[in-house]
């Protein structure tokens, strides 16, 4: 069931996806007042679809996008939503070692199909990602046929950057200098990986940990938050216009 903010216009609700073997998944979508707009597929954490993370389904919805968010472990457990701390974590921790990453992008490629195919789109889709999410953004610029990707603190990118002379699409990647968990040569690998291709950014934000974009965490980092979220809207505008 739909639901709207009065004060916003925003409206959410969640809907069915059909994977390519014929099941069915959920995603959150939220749209913009209008109630179309440019696609943005976003891409969760390992913490599932949980408040944060449809919290910026609904700011790129106030952005003017059309959002959905997949529930990225429904084959292991629908409707997972954790926080970031103790069980939780290690619940998170177990979801994503549970995660068949080919068969996740295989349904993420659905859901581009679906979103592309929906009317609430009238425009390109772009995928967006966090941490897990990330990587995967980056792997549906290889093999989901986005227009565009966007990957935040992508722990794990290096494993798949050999397949960089791949992309067709543009793609730009955001770092806090201060990530425990990507150590700057990875970054940096990522800058070389990514040098020939010209449409790719990879910025770095001195003072900011893994997570930096998450409100709900204490990592959180207003100021690289905001200059990454006005960079990722930039770089939408300007690629896939």
């Amino acid at each position: 069931m739909s639901q709207s903010d009065s004060q916003t216009n925003i409206k959410t609700e969640w809907i069915e996806i059909t994977a390519e073997d014929g099941k069915t998944f959920k995603a959150y979508q939220a749209l913009p007042h209008k109630g179309k707009g440019p696609g943005i597929l976003l891409i969760q954490e390992i913490f599932g679809v949980n408040g944060h993370m449809r919290g910026v389904a609904e700011q790129y919805a106030m952005d003017g996008y059309s959002v959905i968010v997949p529930d990225m472990f429904w084959r292991d457990e629908p409707d997972v939503e954790l926080g970031y701390d103790g069980d939780d974590w290690k619940a998170a921790v177990a979801h994503k070692q549970a995660l068949d990453y080919p068969t996740a992008t295989s349904d993420l490629r659905a859901a581009v199909k679906a979103l592309k195919a929906s009317p609430v789109c009238d425009g390109p889709v772009a995928s967006v990602g966090y941490c897990m999410g990330g990587v995967f953004s980056y792997l549906c610029a290889l093999d989901a046929g986005v227009d565009a990707a966007i990957c935040y603190y992508a722990g794990g990118i290096t494993e798949y950057l050999p397949r960089a002379g791949e992309l067709k699409v543009p793609v730009q990647f955001h770092f806090g200098a201060e990530d425990d968990h990507i150590p700057l040569e990875h970054v940096e690998q990522t800058r070389q990986a990514l040098a020939s291709h010209q449409n790719a950014e990879v910025h770095l934000y001195d003072g900011a940990e893994h997570g930096f974009n998450c409100w709900a965490r204490a990592s959180y980092h207003q100021q690289a938050s905001a200059l990454a979220h006005g960079r990722t809207l930039t770089f939408l505008a300007s690629r896939t216009a």
